[in-house]
């Protein structure tokens, strides 16, 4: 991959490769996001969201209005961010997306973090991604647990 500057070595990921814009800027390595029309500061884990971006608009067809980046939620009196909501068209929480780095493994507590923002946000889909590993839950409104998918879910109605 080309940067303005010179070559950065990137992950590759299992989902489909992306044609980032990237600049370097006081030593450090930007991406564009296209969802805030601005440029973010390279971690993986915005690496790993870039591309949730990139399939979700690209691959399944989401349209890109319905999604939210970093929406702030309060649980348990502490401020917390999700990594990516894709919204239904009646402006309720459809899909979280909860994004760690490549490297870091998909464990049992990742779930349980993840599922504390479902309390607040009550939502449909939960995706749990490093890039590698996607985990796909559904909200089960009968049991009020989540039941693991083999499919991403479909765009909002």
């Amino acid at each position: 991959m080309n940067s303005e500057q010179g070559q950065i070595q990137l992950p590759s990921l299992n989902l489909p490769p992306i044609e980032p814009t990237l600049q370097e800027k006081d030593g450090k390595m930007l991406i564009f996001d296209a969802l805030r029309k601005k440029y973010l500061t390279l971690t993986p884990e915005e690496w790993v969201r870039q591309h949730w971006i990139s399939f979700l608009t690209k691959n399944l067809k989401f349209p890109k209005g319905l999604l939210a980046l970093e929406k702030g939620l309060k649980y348990n009196q502490l401020q917390k961010r999700t990594d990516l909501v894709v919204w239904d068209k009646e402006g309720n929480p459809y899909l979280l997306i909860e994004c760690k780095a490549p490297q870091i493994k998909l464990t049992q507590k990742t779930i349980e973090q993840a599922c504390v923002y479902n309390k607040q946000l009550q939502i449909k889909f939960l995706i749990l991604t490093n890039g590698i590993q996607h985990i796909c839950l559904a909200w089960k409104e009968k049991s009020q647990n989540f039941d693991q998918l083999k499919d991403f879910p479909e765009p909002p109605k």
